[in-house]
């Protein structure tokens, strides 16, 4: 008998062990239909309480055995049921439910199916709460009822599975005749175990959830330099062009910011050319000595049918990160007392250690801050020496004013005393741009800057925060100190500029890059260059070497568009021209240029030079229709044509944020990291704002 148990035993320990053999670690994303990643979808083996949640990133980790069924479910798109086979890797991508909702609800346990008629007999267990209406999305999604409150909707994407006792969902009038017409889309109604969110305010549902809550963005409180959008101009009365690149994006990820937050975008917010700049397209690498390719395209405008667009796109060359030269890089950091918000000093620090994180042992950083007064925290450091670097950052504590002109002073300092020959030096300045003490107007800062500019420092401004943002003292820091700039607006934003882009964004391959063009007056009644009002430049300084201009970093690419009214073509956007001239007339040449659009010409300095180089091509007047034209073309177009749009230009006959999505669902290839798609949600979205 005693034998028989023990061979029982054995047997059963047999088995447990086999069946611990067979289990495994399946990983894998979870995205929408359209590769963005979803985060808080519900993953579980079926018939089992083994559940986890998707990340920030959609990334999930369970263990399981070949044959389990895996369950993956989002609210307002359709599960999917997956069974493990041999891979360790399943990425499932999860469409959106129709309009209505499905009668099939999955709970932490399994499917439940709820009929129509329970949910009508379900009527006087649930009453409606008076804050439904910030519950309800826009978009075709249900209203959530937990425990009788009304929640948000990422309120709900937070609650455990494995605390729900109950789901029902509501639909037509089932849903209308209890919570009224905010539940046209239906209602989600749950009860969990124990009626744990019973009576809670918004706010301690929120704690409870360990969800930080931002306060909403005061516009009027931040600060966006005024301008005017560049109007046509006709070649005969200015047959000059000439303007900066601009490789800064900020203006994009602000724009993103209020969208997301459901709010009108102020007009000022948006410069066109960050917009068109925020994204990567694709242009050839240079085949020759140059540091960049030169790529232009011409097609019909999306927005005014008789006219013409002329794209221009740069191309940097992409330098293998074992030949970037060594870094000196010189942190300063705003650590006032304007710092303190979730979206200021600490996303700061956890972008520095993104940055942090891609140095090299011959790289160094020093790091300066500044409140009432500036000072180092961290001198010169090695990139090896990661963790030294990192924990002088996790000290930072905000509190005080803000002596930016001090801070400045004094991170350029350090900088220039560790200066490397041929090397890249660059201060990384950080900060919501609130510089109310010390070298506090724009005059003065502009000065500073300009005058730190001579020390061969580049000068890269990374924004934060929301409600007194300073995007104005921004522009000017980053337009003025051989700079870019770009606004954080979350810790994926700092991973995509910091990490991904990291060479882009910190080693210029090329400095004071300008463009000059001049149209063919047979071809171009009226030009405009779209965007860039503040880096135009004068006809003169093209070649005047003492006029900065735009940094170009490795792998970079730069767009700039005109829109271009093709000669004897009537349009409502030209102003009466001018009579022919009696002096200024030219003799006719022997070549008319008939088959010239224009010509282009590009200055630009090595990056530890001081004498320009240049380059001049020819375009053919040769344009496509827009469903023939590039991916580029279409995409970058749809761009531009939704910033215009948001600022109301009068310049534009068409604004329909449907015509605008659709032209960048056509062009939408090259999307790595998803950034594109993102845009068109964003398009989509923004109608009810704006």
């Amino acid at each position: 008998m005693k034998s028989l148990k023990l061979i029982s035993s054995a047997i059963a320990m047999l088995i447990c062990f086999v069946s611990m053999a067979q289990e495994r670690t399946i990983t894998g994303i979870v995205t929408d239909a359209s590769s963005i990643a979803l985060p808080g979808v519900n993953v579980y083996i079926q018939g089992t309480k083994t559940y986890v949640a998707t990340d920030f990133d959609g990334k999930y980790s369970i263990q399981a055995q070949k044959g389990d069924a895996l369950v993956f479910s989002y609210i307002g798109m359709k599960s999917q049921t997956i069974i493990v086979q041999d891979s360790n890797v399943i990425n499932v991508a999860l469409k959106d439910e129709s309009n209505q909702l499905q009668e099939v609800v999955t709970v932490a346990y399994g499917i439940s199916r709820t009929k129509r008629k329970a949910a009508k007999q379900s009527k006087s267990q649930y009453t409606p709460a008076p804050s439904v209406t910030e519950s309800v999305s826009p978009k075709n999604e249900p209203i959530y009822i937990v425990d009788g409150v009304a929640i948000k909707a990422d309120q709900m994407a937070k609650i455990n599975p494995n605390d729900i006792d109950d789901v029902k969902v509501l639909k037509d009038e089932s849903a209308i005749s209890i919570y009224g017409n905010k539940a046209a889309n239906g209602a989600v109604v749950i009860v969990t175990k124990d009626g744990l969110y019973k009576n809670l305010t918004e706010q301690e549902l929120d704690k409870k959830l360990n969800i930080i809550r931002l306060n909403p963005v005061q516009p009027a409180q931040e600060d966006y330099d005024t301008f005017v959008e560049n109007a046509f101009e006709s070649p005969k009365t200015a047959p000059l062009s000439t303007f900066s690149i601009d490789v800064d994006n900020a203006s994009y990820t602000n724009i993103r910011r209020f969208l997301n937050s459901g709010q009108e975008v102020p007009k000022d917010a948006v410069r066109v050319e960050e917009m068109v700049n925020f994204f990567k397209y694709n242009y050839p690498q240079p085949k020759n000595e140059h540091p960049f390719s030169i790529n232009t395209e011409v097609s019909d405008s999306p927005w005014n049918s008789q006219n013409k667009i002329l794209k221009i796109g740069l191309q940097g060359k992409n330098i293998p990160t074992d030949d970037l030269p060594a870094s000196n890089l010189v942190f300063l950091i705003d650590v006032s007392g304007s710092m303190e918000d979730m979206t200021k000093l600490p996303l700061l620090k956890q972008s520095m250690k993104i940055l942090v994180n891609e140095l090299r042992p011959n790289d160094k950083v020093a790091i300066v801050v500044y409140a009432g007064a500036a000072g180092m925290v961290l001198p010169p450091t090695s990139g090896n020496e990661k963790k030294t670097i990192i924990k002088a950052l996790d000290k930072l504590e905000a509190g005080g004013s803000t002596a930016g002109g001090a801070g400045i002073e004094l991170a350029y300092k350090i900088a220039t005393e560790n200066f490397i020959k041929s090397g890249n030096n660059r201060v990384i300045l950080a900060t919501d741009g609130d510089f109310n003490v010390g070298s506090s107007s724009n005059s003065d800062m502009e000065k500073l800057i300009e005058e730190k500019r001579k020390t061969g420092v580049f000068l890269t401004c990374l924004g934060y925060g929301m409600g007194n943002y300073k995007d104005s003292k921004m522009e000017i820091l980053a337009d003025k100190g051989n700079g870019n700039y770009a606004y954080i607006d979350n810790i994926q934003e700092a991973n995509r500029f910091l990490g991904k882009e990291f060479k882009g964004s910190m080693f210029a391959i090329a400095k004071d890059v300008k463009i000059q063009i001049e149209f063919n007056p047979k071809q171009v009644q009226a030009y405009r260059l779209i965007g860039y009002e503040n880096r135009k430049l004068r006809p003169e300084d093209f070649k005047n070497d003492a006029i900065d201009a735009g940094e170009l970093g490795s792998n970079h690419t730069v767009t700039a568009l005109y829109e271009i009214i093709p000669a004897g073509v009537k349009s409502d956007y030209l102003n009466v021209q001018p009579d022919d001239l009696k002096y200024t007339q030219t003799e006719t040449s022997s070549n008319n240029y008939s088959g010239e659009l224009a010509t282009i010409k590009f200055r630009y300095k090595k990056p530890d030079g001081d004498k320009s180089i240049e380059m001049v091509q020819i375009i053919n007047n040769r344009s496509v229709s827009l469903d023939k034209a590039s991916d580029d073309f279409k995409f970058s177009t749809a761009v531009a044509w939704f910033g215009l749009k948001l600022r109301d230009s009068k310049l534009i006959t068409d604004k329909s944020s449907e015509a605008i999505a659709e032209l960048a669902q056509q062009g939408m290839s090259f999307d790595k990291g998803g950034y594109k798609a993102e845009f068109i949600r964003l398009v989509e979205t923004s109608e009810q704002y704006n």
